[in-house]
């Protein structure tokens, strides 16, 4: 599971019509660099160093999964794609769009053509007054200052004046009205990484499914026959006690709760896993367990063929899963099925992923992000 880098950069525009420019360039940085999770206040400076139009600058806040070499070669790809041709001049000059990385975590890169943090970011008021406006508790890592400290001692008293906001693509993005969201897919399918991934993007409580905790796994996969019902009765109580207990405290996060599983599965499980006379026993105790556990707002299915999940699988290694077979994991895709037609169809949405990389692409995360949205009705089809 990978997490995100924290990536903190100033846009600056003085050309043609500059809030289009500006948010041309939010939307292909949310596209192709990481996800946009704030926007700072847009300010209007003098132009820096030379004489020209007034700028419009802004900061923002990113997550993503890139380098900053990749995160370098990315923005300077969405700045030629905006039209800004840079010269082998020297000195500065006006500009359609400037994306500059100011703070990558509290990483410090010395490079050929990259300086992390921007060597001159503390010297000027344009860029640290929109820094200011994101509320960071990121530190400089080498002048050990935070961005209203670095506002405070900068000697650049430049005049400006406030212009407008801009809207990133999560400030009202439907999800933020919810209460519960489940993640599920088959073995494999990733769900735990895009649940993680969701949660650190609208800052969500996350629930995450223990399974490498349950003694009875590895057992299961040596002797199914004789450990299926004790590892099916495990997972059953421990899913209950932890949807339970997280569940019961909606009100105290600011944002809602998603899960990379949901207690159904467990039925799905154990009808594949068990002989007949033993799930009738199971299927006792779930009904009165499911009864009481709150339901998803949202349930959300990745669908990824039979061929892909037995590729992922082998990639992530887990000794215990690796005689999982392609007829196992088809029982499991139908079971799935089989219980998504028991729910509201306005409540669930199946997602076909098999083509998709939602880690390695971020146009790919960020099309899952609009199939949510798509379906609780706030972007038109």
């Amino acid at each position: 599971m990978n997490t995100q880098n924290r990536l903190v950069l100033s846009l600056g525009t003085n050309q043609g019509d500059k809030k289009v420019n500006l948010n041309k360039a939010i939307d292909l940085i949310h596209k192709e660099v990481g996800t946009v999770i704030s926007i700072s206040s847009l300010y209007e400076f003098p132009a820096w160093g030379f004489e020209s139009e007034p700028f419009f600058n802004c900061a923002i806040l990113v997550h993503t999964l890139l380098s900053p070499q990749q995160v370098i070669a990315n923005t300077l790809a969405i700045e030629k794609e905006l039209g800004r041709i840079r010269t082998k001049q020297t000195g500065y000059a006006a500009r359609i769009i400037d994306i500059d990385i100011l703070a990558y975590n509290e990483a410090i890169v010395n490079e050929a053509n990259l300086t992390i943090p921007h060597p001159l970011m503390q010297e000027r008021r344009f860029v640290l007054q929109p820094l200011v406006d994101l509320q960071l508790d990121w530190v400089h890592p080498i002048l050990k200052k935070n961005s209203v400290q670095l506002l405070r001692d900068c000697l650049d008293e430049t005049t400006f004046q406030h212009v407008g906001t801009l809207t990133s693509k999560l400030e009202n993005h439907p999800l933020k009205q919810l209460n519960f969201v489940a993640i599920e897919g088959n073995i494999g399918a990733g769900k735990t990484t895009l649940t993680h991934r969701i949660a650190e993007d609208f800052n969500a409580k996350s629930i995450f499914e223990g399974f490498a905790d349950n003694p009875f796994l590895p057992k299961f996969y040596q002797d199914a026959s004789r450990y299926a019902f004790p590892l099916e009765m495990s997972f059953l109580a421990d899913r209950y006690a932890q949807l339970s207990d997280d569940l019961a405290q909606f009100d105290l996060f600011k944002e809602f709760i998603i899960a990379d599983y949901y207690i159904f599965k467990s039925l799905i499980f154990a009808q594949i896993t068990l002989e007949e006379d033993e799930f009738r026993l199971y299927q006792q105790v779930f009904d009165i367990m499911y009864k009481e556990t709150p339901k998803p707002d949202l349930y959300v299915f990745l669908y990824q063929n039979t061929d892909r999940l037995l590729e992922n699988i082998h990639k992530r290694g887990r000794s215990y899963e690796s005689d999982i077979s392609g007829q196992y994991l088809d029982q499991v895709t139908k079971g799935y099925f089989n219980f998504m037609k028991t729910l509201p169809t306005e409540k669930v949405l199946l997602i076909d992923i098999s083509d998709l990389d939602f880690v390695a692409n971020q146009a790919d995360y960020i099309y899952i992000l609009n199939q949510i949205e798509k379906k609780l009705g706030t972007v038109d089809s």
